[in-house]
């Protein structure tokens, strides 16, 4: 049986029109969902009859992308990119456009892209942030923020992916925290976080601004005795319109490599 590598090997399999009739944004994103085995080849009905037969019934690793797989995904979507409207997006992503850069408010602080795919921050972003930043790009509907927090597994069509979400999301950042005290109050002073009281009786909760449109709340239950402490993220029911849950995926997960390298250069975590 033929077996996928990574989302690039699929993406050339495709016309790259971004015909959106598989019900995703983009041919890279459809690609992605075909790696990960969401989706099959032949939901694109632009493929050639030839490829189909080929692959029909090839496979990728039900698994998260390597960095390698990441990298190779930012080439295929800068250049889709290329052919943006930044102006236009600049209004659905709640950015700003002036001189050929869409400018975009990254946990408060700003990130610049152009056509060339170019990318201007003083963040620290490695492939993980930068694939969700570009899919928002190119994708969020500028469904305003609604006030409805959701744990990742209510998204839409995430449920799959949730216990994935726990080991390489929620579990690690739950870690940084338990080793580095100060975490929440520098993620406040560095990141633009701000505490509030929280809906789910959670001893610490903050809101973070990843991007724009897609906010994101952290709760923390501290460890008491006989019981271990706990950590959860929700999104705003927006995000389903304004990424999706595999965007979200992506966001939170390249979030937490730069707050561990933070807490590793800040708090010796």
């Amino acid at each position: 049986m033929p077996q996928f590598s990574n989302a690039m090997e699929v993406f050339k399999l495709l016309d790259k029109s971004n015909c959106r009739r598989c019900n995703e944004p983009t041919c890279l994103a459809f690609a992605s969902k075909v790696f990960l085995g969401q989706k099959s080849l032949d939901r694109c009905p632009a493929l050639d009859p030839e490829i189909k037969k080929k692959y029909a019934n090839a496979s990728g690793p039900r698994t998260l992308p390597a960095a390698a797989d990441m990298e190779g995904m930012v080439t295929g979507m800068k250049q889709e990119i290329a052919h943006c409207d930044l102006e236009q997006a600049a209004e659905r992503t709640q950015g700003s456009f002036a001189k050929g850069w869409l400018t975009l408010k990254v946990f408060g602080k700003p990130l610049a892209i152009n056509n060339e795919g170019r990318i201007k921050t003083d963040l620290h972003v490695n492939p993980w942030m930068v694939v969700p930043i570009l899919h928002y790009v190119l994708s969020a509907r500028g469904r305003q923020i609604k006030g409805q927090w959701m744990a990742f597994r209510e998204l839409k069509d995430a449920r799959e992916k949730s216990n994935l979400f726990v080991r390489r999301v929620e579990e690690p950042l739950k870690n940084i925290a338990d080793r580095y005290p100060a975490l929440f109050e520098d993620l406040v002073d560095m990141f633009s976080g701000a505490t509030q009281d929280s809906p789910f009786d959670a001893d610490v909760s903050l809101v973070l601004y990843p991007l724009p449109l897609l906010p994101m709340m952290v709760c923390y239950w501290k460890p008491e005795e006989g019981m271990d402490s706990e950590l959860t993220l929700f999104f705003d029911e927006s995000a389903d319109e304004n990424g999706g849950y595999e965007m979200v995926f992506n966001l939170a997960a390249g979030m937490v490599r730069m707050f561990e390298k933070f807490a590793q250069t800040h708090g010796g975590a």
